[in-house]
């Protein structure tokens, strides 16, 4: 899929400030500083449509961005943050919970790991939590770029094993390279019925 004219659209905290309609969405998941931004400026061409921080925990709010009015990649703030007080990290889940447990226009989640670690406790948290709302889902590990290429189906194979998950459920993916992303716009086109 090639996007044209992406754009920010909200930042929600409340069910009252989601976008209105039934725009689909795509969702994104993954602790902090795992490369969603990356993710979304590599998927859609674009440098800087999400702000990306070296200074994890920054995303607070969902943020949707609007892709040519076809659909919505929806930015979850990320989980794990340390250096978040306890009142915060609690805001953060429950905003998670009631957008994930309520939204009707969800089609697809895509929870992003690091390929370089084992998933976290956190990781495996919120693959369980994902897998009870009964939606769709796949597993892109980012960063890929960052190790051996000949090394990358193992490291695919460990985080199948940890997360117990199908292999074909996970995508390595780099947004240097935008490794993989032809697949992964093939999985979006399809839960978004776009596929030809």
């Amino acid at each position: 899929m090639l996007i044209k004219n992406p754009k920010f659209e909200i930042s929600a905290m409340t069910q009252s400030q989601y976008p209105k309609g039934n725009k689909p969405e795509i969702v994104l998941a993954g602790k902090s500083n795992v490369g969603k931004s990356s993710f979304i400026n590599a998927m859609s061409n674009r440098k800087a449509l999400a702000r990306t921080s070296s200074e994890p925990g920054k995303t607070r709010q969902l943020n949707f961005y609007n892709m040519d009015d076809i659909f919505y990649f929806v930015d979850l703030p990320g989980y794990g943050y340390s250096k978040m007080s306890k009142k915060e990290q609690e805001q953060v889940g429950n905003s998670i919970e009631t957008y994930l447990n309520n939204r009707k226009n969800i089609h697809l989640i895509i929870l992003i790991i690091d390929i370089r670690h084992q998933p976290s406790e956190n990781d495996k948290i919120m693959l369980d939590y994902i897998k009870q709302t009964n939606h769709k889902y796949i597993i892109v590990a980012s960063k890929a770029d960052k190790i051996a290429k000949t090394k990358v189906l193992d490291y695919v194979k460990n985080i199948a094993t940890e997360l117990n998950v199908q292999e074909e459920s996970i995508f390595a993916f780099s947004s240097e390279s935008k490794l993989n992303s032809e697949k992964i716009w093939e999985k979006i086109e399809t839960e978004l019925n776009l596929s030809e």
